[in-house]
């Protein structure tokens, strides 16, 4: 499956047992070149809360389990449905830190609730000792010691939507250092649990354009806890106004993010494409 080009191996560990299956087997069904191919491997599974429908676990494409991933939880929802698990609509899924609501439209978009974006750094988690900092508008943005492609300082905005975050503006999206400065960005010591490096080009003040490099995947077409995240930092640096279409190489998603009421932060709201390349059987 795919959400705007984001691409998943989306496995039912309902009605079989994937436990005993290794990192390295993970790695092996998400290569490219010698597997299935996938960006992140995506689990259905029973879940183990009084309110959620469903659990949801998922292995990027180096075998690693992660957090969260928003695209992901689009295909999820349109899985259960097309698979026959489960008739409700909307439906809530369990994922490591949070429950998420997952609806269906009927013209094919799935919208989900992906829960309030988190800024407390012992819970992202991100270190920012010894680092520099500014602040614009609402968001302090803090200096990463770079050396790629040349020795710099980047300053971004930090935060976390159930996965970890480090959000940058940049004039050019295209001609932005992507590849080399995101690998060093991913594996900074500031972000003990690594972290999802985003390029966001401010089109205007309801659109963006975005890259993502993800931590254990590289750069993928689209990431929609980036997006979330990048609106996010966008709006507290005073640069956007909800709701946002964000612009990925993949193709477009929809973000809405109604900010901090009375010390509280919002849910964020993503509305984008789920669709089913192909189905089939491996085995292991």
């Amino acid at each position: 499956m795919h959400g705007a080009g984001n691409d998943f191996i989306v496995l039912n560990g309902i009605d079989q047992d994937l436990s005993s299956i290794t990192r390295e087997q993970w790695q092996a069904l998400a290569h490219r070149q010698f597997g299935i191919g996938a960006d992140q491997i995506l689990i259905v599974e029973k879940a183990t809360r009084p309110d959620a429908d469903f659990r949801y676990r998922i292995f990027n494409a180096d075998g690693g389990e992660v957090e969260q991933c928003g695209n992901g939880s689009r295909c999820f929802v349109r899985f259960v449905l097309d698979q026959g698990l489960s008739d409700k609509n909307p439906l809530r899924v369990e994922v490591t830190h949070t429950v998420l609501t997952l609806k269906s439209h009927a013209d094919g978009q799935v919208e989900v609730d992906m829960g309030a974006p988190i800024f407390e750094h012992s819970h992202i988690p991100f270190n920012s000792s010894g680092l520099a900092s500014m602040q614009e508008f609402q968001e302090t943005l803090y200096a990463l010691p770079l050396n790629y492609p040349a020795a710099h300082d980047s300053f971004v905005g930090v935060l976390s939507m159930g996965n970890p975050h480090a959000i940058q503006v940049v004039v050019d999206l295209e001609s932005a250092p992507v590849l080399l400065e995101g690998a060093e960005i991913e594996k900074n010591s500031a972000f003990p649990k690594r972290v999802n490096a985003g390029y966001m080009q401010v089109l205007d003040r309801n659109a963006i354009k975005l890259r993502v490099y993800e931590r254990g995947a590289g750069e993928t077409l689209a990431c929609g806890t980036g997006a979330c995240a990048a609106v996010v930092s966008g709006i507290r640096r005073g640069l956007l106004d909800s709701p946002v279409k964000v612009h990925t190489r993949g193709g477009d998603l929809q973000i809405a993010w109604g900010g901090i009421v009375n010390n509280v932060a919002q849910p964020v709201i993503m509305t984008g494409p789920a669709v089913t390349v192909f189905e089939g059987e491996t085995t292991i």
